[in-house]
């Protein structure tokens, strides 16, 4: 911004209007833009039927650990992994999926992730 002012003496003197450069974003940034809202690939958390806990147990641990978790939906999964083998609980972000295995597992049930197909 340039500012100058003309005439001589105190005060009196005239401002030039600032000069503002718009610009516009380039190809490249604005590729970089959705690059970075790009979020990661959605992960499903499994529980596995095992033959060591009561179904009562397995009930109370995913309305625990799983966020939202009803008594109802509960008690289907638990059904599901007990006649299936096993059963999906959620699908959430990478990081929280781990973290929802890790809590079943040291809860002492079994269970594991993978990358969800077809998103949330």
């Amino acid at each position: 911004m340039a500012v100058s002012a003309t005439g001589q003496g105190k005060g009196g003197g005239l401002l030039e209007r600032p000069i503002i450069e718009k610009t516009t974003p380039s190809r490249e940034s604005e590729f970089d833009l959705r690059k970075s809202r790009k979020t990661a690939p959605p992960y499903r958390v499994i529980v596995h039927n095992d033959n060591y806990n009561k179904r009562e147990y397995v009930v109370q641990v995913l309305m625990k650990v799983i966020p939202g978790m009803t008594l109802d939906n509960a008690v289907n999964i638990m059904q599901e992994a007990h006649y299936n083998g096993l059963a999906g609980l959620i699908i959430c972000a990478q990081a929280d999926a781990e973290d929802h295995c890790m809590q079943l597992r040291g809860n002492g049930l079994l269970s594991s992730i993978e990358p969800a197909s077809g998103g949330c």
